[in-house]
C-alpha cells in the first residue's frame, strides 16, 4: 500500500487561504481543493468517525461530540474509547489487503482502545485532591513516556481554554514526525487544533487571526515539507469551517420557561437533573439533542423550538432519516441552528444560581459544549491577577477552583455544526488529483483516502 498521511486542520476552510498563509496558499494553487458537503452535525466527532469509517452518523453511531446516555440518565461529553465509534475504520479493512499495513493516529478523536499501531491524545491525570495536571495516552504505553522525554510535558492548557494557542498544535506535529521516524506506519493520521480557538473567539475575521493563520501555516509548512521527503501521499482535509454568528441560544432556558426542565439545588446552585426533566437540550455548537423523558411534550416542545428565533431545523426521528442522523443515541428531536446562531447549554434562569463549573474549564461536567471556556472574564479587571493567584495556590499544593470563565455566550464570535451555510465555509478536502465530483459528501472522504492507500 501506499504510505499516506492525512492531515486534519481544523476549521480550514477555502476563504482562509490567501495572503496570511502563504505556503498553503502556494500548495494549493498546484493542486486540487474540493469542497465537502458538511455532515450534521459538522462537529470533530461526527466528522472524524464518518471520514474513516465512511459511515453516516445513523450507522458510526456518533451523532455528536456528546450525548445523553438513556440508561445511565447521564449527558456524556467527549468520551474517548473507540469502542463508540461503530463498524469497521479505515485501517482495519487496509489490514485485510495487507497485513503489513500499519497506522498512527495522532490526536484524531476516540483514540482509546482503537486498533490503530500507534496513538497519542490528550489525557490529564485527575488528582484525588482535585488538582488536574498535564499529560497525554498513549498506545503502546511507553509511546507516552519516549514522546513526553523527547517533546517534553503535552502542553494540555494550551490545547483548550484561555491559553489555548500554537504550542499544542507544534508538539501534536512534531510527535506526529518522531513517531514517523521511528515507526514508518502506513497512514498517518494528524489533528491540528489551532484554528478552532481564533476563529470560534473572533469569527473570520481577519484583522483578528492573521496570527493564527500564519501560525497554522508555518506547521503545515514543516509536516508537508517533512513528508514529502518521506515519499508519502499527502491529503490536507478539515472536518468543518466556521462562520461568524451573533445570536446565542438558550434552549434549556427555553425548555424551563415552559416547565420541562428540573434542577436539584446544591448549595447556592442548580444542577440539571436530566433523568426527571420532561425535556431537555444536549446543545453543541450549532446543534441540539433535544430528549424525552414524557413523550406526551413532543409537539408542544416542537411548536416552541420552530417558533424561536434563530432555529432552521427542528427534526423528529422520523425526519432525521434524511439527514443520516437518526440513530439510538440522537435525540427525540434534533434542532438545528441558522448560520448566525448557536446553542449554549445554559438552563440556569439566574446567573448567581450557575453552577460552580460553569466559571471552569470543565468539559466533562457540563451536560454541552461551551465555547466561552476560551475567554477570561472581560468585565473583571482583576482576572489575570486572579488566575496568577490560583495558579500560585496550585504549585503550592493547595486546593484551588481556576474559576475564571465568564458567563456571557455574546463573547463568542464563530461556530460551526449547522449545514445550511454558505459553501465558503464548508469543509474541504486538498489532494494531487482532483476528486471524481466537485463536491464530495463527507462519507466520501473515505473513498479518498483509500484510493491513495491503494
Amino acid at each position: 500500500m501506499n504510505k499516506t498521511v492525512v492531515i486534519d486542520i481544523v476549521g480550514l476552510s477555502a476563504n482562509l487561504i490567501g495572503e496570511h498563509t502563504p505556503f498553503l496558499d502556494a500548495y494549493v494553487k498546484k493542486r486540487h481543493l474540493t469542497p465537502i458537503k458538511p455532515v450534521l452535525p459538522a462537529v470533530t466527532t461526527t466528522s472524524q468517525s464518518t471520514y474513516v469509517t465512511g459511515k453516516w452518523p445513523a450507522d458510526n453511531g456518533i451523532v455528536g461530540n456528546g450525548w445523553y446516555d438513556r440508561e445511565d440518565s447521564e449527558i456524556k461529553f467527549w468520551k474517548q474509547s473507540n469502542k463508540l465509534v461503530q463498524g469497521d475504520k479505515i485501517w482495519d479493512n487496509a489490514r485485510k489487503v495487507d497485513p503489513k499495513f500499519t497506522v498512527s493516529k495522532m490526536f484524531w478523536w476516540y483514540n482509546m482502545y482503537s486498533t490503530a499501531d500507534w496513538s497519542v491524545t490528550p489525557r490529564p491525570q485527575y488528582h484525588a485532591d482535585g488538582v488536574k495536571a498535564p499529560d497525554c495516552y498513549a498506545y503502546p504505553p511507553e509511546l507516552r513516556d519516549e514522546l513526553q522525554a523527547e517533546l517534553g510535558q503535552f502542553p494540555l492548557f494550551s490545547f483548550w481554554g484561555p491559553n489555548a494557542n500554537i504550542k499544542s498544535t507544534r508538539w501534536i506535529a512534531d510527535a506526529s514526525m518522531s513517531v514517523e521516524k521511528k515507526h514508518n506506519p502506513t497512514l498517518t493520521l494528524i489533528y491540528l487544533p489551532h484554528l478552532d480557538y481564533c476563529l470560534q473567539k473572533f469569527g473570520p475575521d481577519f484583522s483578528k487571526i492573521s496570527k493564527e493563520l500564519n501560525e497554522i501555516d508555518e506547521v503545515v509548512k514543516d509536516l508537508i515539507q517533512f513528508y514529502e521527503a518521506r515519499n508519502a501521499k499527502i491529503i490536507l482535509l478539515s472536518e468543518y469551517g466556521i462562520n461568524a454568528v451573533n445570536n446565542p441560544i438558550h434552549i434549556n432556558r427555553i425548555l424551563r420557561n415552559e416547565g420541562l426542565i428540573s434542577v436539584r439545588v446544591e448549595r447556592w446552585y442548580e444542577l440539571l437533573d436530566a433523568g426527571v426533566s420532561k425535556a431537555f437540550a444536549v446543545s453543541d455548537h450549532q446543534i441540539a439533542h433535544v430528549y424525552l423523558n414524557d413523550p406526551s411534550v413532543k409537539e408542544r416542545v416542537m411548536q416552541v423550538l420552530k417558533n424561536t428565533p434563530g432555529i432552521d431545523l427542528v427534526l423528529d426521528k422520523a425526519a432525521q432519516k434524511d439527514y443520516h442522523i437518526d440513530h439510538e443515541r440522537s435525540g427525540d428531536i434534533v434542532v438545528v441552528a441558522k448560520p448566525d446562531s448557536w446553542f449554549t447549554y445554559y438552563y440556569w434562569l439566574d446567573d448567581a444560581k450557575a453552577p460552580d463549573y460553569a466559571h471552569l474549564v470543565d468539559i466533562h461536567r457540563k451536560p454541552g459544549y461551551d465555547p466561552v471556556e476560551m475567554f477570561m472574564d472581560p468585565k473583571n479587571p482583576l482576572i489575570k491577577l486572579r488566575a496568577g493567584y490560583k495558579l500560585a495556590r496550585k504549585l503550592l499544593g493547595f486546593r484551588y477552583l481556576m474559576d475564571v470563565i465568564p458567563l456571557d455566550a455574546t463573547l463568542v464570535k464563530g461556530s460551526h455544526g449547522g449545514i445550511n451555510i454558505p459553501k465558503e465555509y464548508y469543509p474541504i478536502i486538498i489532494t494531487d488529483q482532483a476528486a471524481e465530483k466537485s463536491e464530495l459528501e463527507a462519507v466520501d472522504v473515505y473513498d479518498v483516502i483509500w484510493k491513495h492507500l491503494i
